[in-house]
């Protein structure tokens, strides 16, 4: 195995597999740290839950995952959080990274969680998504974590013992060398951890360039664009030409969202506006009514005519409605809880292939189904793919980051499935 990496969530390890997989780079992703030796692949991804829980099990559970790889003999690591730096000053993402730098030995390591083809750029040190810096975009609303602040030198000095530097674009469109220059200067200087400046994809194969002598990187998936090609200069990668073909899995579809983001939000709404859909109430979960129960009974007179949606998604007034009621944990595991059941509830009606809309949302959900490994498949729009469990009976599975995806996105992933089907 060339490269081991850890996701502090269930979509954004996928995002990052299929970057890998684009790359030509034969990947699976793990659920969880396995208990076994690991698969026959290029790359594996060990995919967490670990992004809004408390800081220090972040740290037990990446070391843990870290233990594993380099059991596997991985050669490079790479730490994958959000492309919107989805953190609080607590963390988790700077008490993960000194961790992992710790335990290897590392005295240097880069930030850079930029995605342009995403729109999400970094520009001396700061976050864009779209033309908005992140502090106005729709993370600001984000019910676990509320992004305030753009300048990313300071969100993550607020959270990392180490000392934070930046590598400015001016440097980055200069090339790698340019880059290994500046890693230099600010390691020599005491920095620990570099934001890296990156408005292009040729800023990310640059930096990816730049990347390969470090241990440790950390980022988006963006960044990982680059990283194939460092292993095929050395002479340890073929390219892998059928790295993203996947069996076909045959079955009835839905969809399931409990992502309150902005994307996810206009997502619902295009679906809805000529698909069925039920709305699951938080309010209603916390009194203890079965929504899971109401909705899967709805599901079952429509779904062998029509693929489904059941959400919780909803704009922000009402996100805010229900946190000053129940709190935004309770109500957030009240939520992922009740899809999760819905999850086991339609597969058990004969539901195989299933869109999941969230971080938190897919990671419920996977851990209900059992699945223990995915195989990465194509594209469906950047940073989402198709997968295929890996075990038992396949299930086909497209896990998207609740800020991920065209308007279309749904109906687009379950058309990729059934070519030329409405």
């Amino acid at each position: 195995m060339l490269l081991g990496a850890i996701g502090d969530d269930f979509t954004g390890s996928t995002d990052l597999a299929n970057m890998l997989v684009r790359g030509g780079m034969r990947t699976v992703q793990v659920i969880g740290v396995p208990g076994g030796p690991a698969p026959e692949a290029d790359a594996v991804v060990v995919a967490l839950k670990s992004r809004t829980i408390a800081a220090e099990q972040a740290v037990a559970q990446s070391l843990a995952a870290l233990e594993w790889l380099r059991s596997a003999g991985c050669r490079q690591f790479f730490f994958k959080y959000c492309s919107t730096f989805d953190s609080t000053d607590r963390g988790n993402i700077g008490p993960v990274a000194d961790a992992l730098m710790d335990v290897l030995g590392v005295p240097f390591t880069i930030a850079c969680p930029a995605f342009p083809e995403n729109g999400r750029t970094v520009y001396r040190g700061h976050l864009f998504v779209g033309d908005l810096l992140l502090s106005e975009s729709g993370m600001k609303d984000h019910p676990l974590t509320p992004m305030g602040d753009a300048n990313l030198v300071r969100v993550l000095q607020r959270q990392s013992r180490n000392k934070v530097g930046l590598v400015r674009e001016d440097a980055v469109r200069h090339g790698p060398g340019a880059v290994e220059e500046r890693f230099a200067v600010l390691e020599r200087e005491g920095v620990g951890i570099a934001i890296v400046d990156a408005v292009s994809d040729a800023d990310l194969h640059a930096i990816g360039h730049a990347c390969a002598g470090l241990p440790l990187v950390t980022g988006g998936s963006g960044v990982a664009v680059g990283l194939p090609e460092n292993f095929r200069r050395e002479g340890l990668l073929r390219h892998a030409e059928h790295a993203a073909e996947l069996p076909r899995v045959d079955g009835l579809s839905a969809v399931l969202s409990g992502s309150c983001s902005t994307a996810t939000n206009g997502q619902v709404a295009e679906w809805l506006r000529t698909r069925p859909g039920f709305k699951l109430d938080p309010l209603r979960l916390a009194k203890g009514d079965d929504l899971a129960g109401e909705a899967l009974a709805w599901a079952r007179e429509l779904i062998a005519a029509n693929a489904v949606l059941i959400y919780a998604t909803s704009q922000p007034e009402e996100v805010a409605r229900v946190q000053a009621s129940l709190g935004a944990e309770p109500a957030g595991h009240l939520v992922e809880a009740c899809l999760a059941r819905v999850a086991g509830g339609l597969v058990e009606s004969g539901v195989r292939r299933l869109v999941v809309a969230g971080g938190e949302t897919s990671g419920a959900v996977v851990s209900a189904l059992g699945v223990k490994a995915l195989r990465i498949g194509p594209q469906i729009d950047p940073g989402v793919p198709w997968t295929v469990s890996v075990g038992g009976a396949p299930l086909a599975l497209a896990l998207k980051s609740g800020n991920f995806g065209g308007q279309d996105f749904f109906a687009k992933a379950l058309a990729m499935l059934d070519p030329g089907q409405p």
